[in-house]
């Protein structure tokens, strides 16, 4: 009868749930073979046979964040209204950002960068923002350069999304933050006709 495996996907999977959370609320310094291996209940033969070390491990968390944020955003479908879409995504990605803290966390804490300039792979969390972005330029809703689209509509989005998760905003200020700032942010890079259309749909005051 053979020995029974100590590294199946039980383990893994501990050890991959342990390394996110260490890497969210501690140093990365901190986060060592031993630390992750011991919170996990596993050996750290099992973090090596399994991961190749600790890059290895880390590298592995970084892609459940990067497919995770990619499968959230690729739910989102496509509709005759790049504008729409794009506040779809943008809620789409606070909705995995609070449903997945740690992930997130870790994810735009210096595990992965956001380079919506460089090459955009199949899976890259980016390639349906700029998807939208390049539909509304096409379309002449958007006037501008994709990669500062890009930028701002993130900068804008990942500041309140941080915001929220830290506890700075309570739940009605964060929605009612998330729902204008988005808005305004799309509206500011909207061409003049398609600007002035938008302010006369808003309700008055």
């Amino acid at each position: 009868m053979g020995r029974p495996r100590t590294n199946d996907e039980a383990v893994k999977e501990r050890l991959v749930v342990c390394a996110t959370e260490m890497l969210a609320t501690r140093p990365r310094e901190a986060v060592t073979v031993r630390a992750v291996a011991a919170a996990a209940e596993a050996s750290t033969t099992a973090v090596y046979s399994l991961f190749g070390g600790k890059d290895g491990l880390i590298s592995a968390v970084r892609d459940r964040a990067v497919d995770g944020l990619f499968q959230e955003l690729s739910t989102v479908r496509t509709s005759a209204d790049p504008l729409a879409d794009l506040y779809a995504l943008a809620v789409a990605y606070r909705r995995w950002g609070r449903g997945h803290s740690h992930l997130y966390t870790v994810l735009f804490g210096g595990v992965q960068s956001f380079n919506p300039s460089g090459e955009v792979g199949a899976g890259d969390p980016v390639r349906p923002l700029l998807a939208a972005i390049d539909r509304g330029l096409t379309a002449s809703v958007l006037a501008g350069e994709a990669t500062s689209i890009a930028l701002s509509i993130w900068a804008t989005l990942h500041g309140l999304v941080t915001l929220e998760l830290a506890g700075a905003l309570d739940s009605a200020t964060a929605e009612a933050a998330f729902r204008s700032t988005i808005q305004a942010t799309l509206q500011g890079w909207t061409t003049p006709a398609v600007f002035r259309s938008l302010r006369q749909a808003e309700p008055a005051p």
